[in-house]
């Protein structure tokens, strides 16, 4: 799958990505607050991301600028967490914070969920310790469960606690919603 959003173009990832991967998630305030990239991130980890296989519900993409130099700015993807149920996760490099390009890639993943794959409900979570990704899931609509759960971080090389968010769509999907949805699969 592709998609296009305003500004992004959100894409799978390919071997010959590698490099710009590993210069673009290769910050250690991006890394610390992933759980599975480790620290310090390379283009070995990069390769084998890339090559990662994929389940029939897990998107994952690269965003890139689209328009300009077309440079990969991030990544953002669905992927089942360790209760099996589908979970966004994105991440940005520095120069792209503050734009809103992860609030514009994450509805763009929540569309293709919903619409695409036909998920009734998609989980995020976040950090205690990074309350911007906590902004970033408002905006897009979820909502705290009213829980928190704990993650095992490879680059802090422990757990860290989360608070944990959700989107239900589980009531009427076949009520209107006139918004295009630009994507290819």
């Amino acid at each position: 799958m592709f998609a296009l959003t305003p500004r992004l173009t959100l894409r799978p990832g390919w071997p010959e990505d590698a490099p710009a991967l590993a210069r673009a998630i290769g910050h250690e305030a991006v890394v610390r607050n992933l759980s599975r990239a480790p620290w310090p991130y390379g283009v070995a980890d990069a390769e084998a991301f890339l090559a990662l296989p994929r389940g029939p519900h897990e998107a994952r993409f690269q965003v890139c600028e689209r328009f300009g130099d077309h440079r990969l700015i991030g990544g953002i993807g669905l992927h089942p967490d360790e209760h099996g149920r589908s979970e966004i996760g994105y991440w940005l490099t520095p120069a792209a914070w503050g734009h809103g390009y992860a609030t514009e890639a994450g509805r763009a993943v929540l569309d293709m969920a919903r619409h695409a794959l036909g998920l009734k409900r998609v989980v995020g979570r976040h950090f205690v310790d990074n309350p911007a990704s906590g902004r970033v899931l408002r905006k897009l609509g979820m909502v705290e469960t009213g829980s928190r759960s704990r993650l095992p971080t490879l680059a802090r090389k422990g757990e860290v606690e989360c608070i944990d968010f959700a989107i239900d769509w589980s009531g009427d999907l076949d009520e209107f919603d006139p918004r295009p949805l630009p994507i290819a699969a």
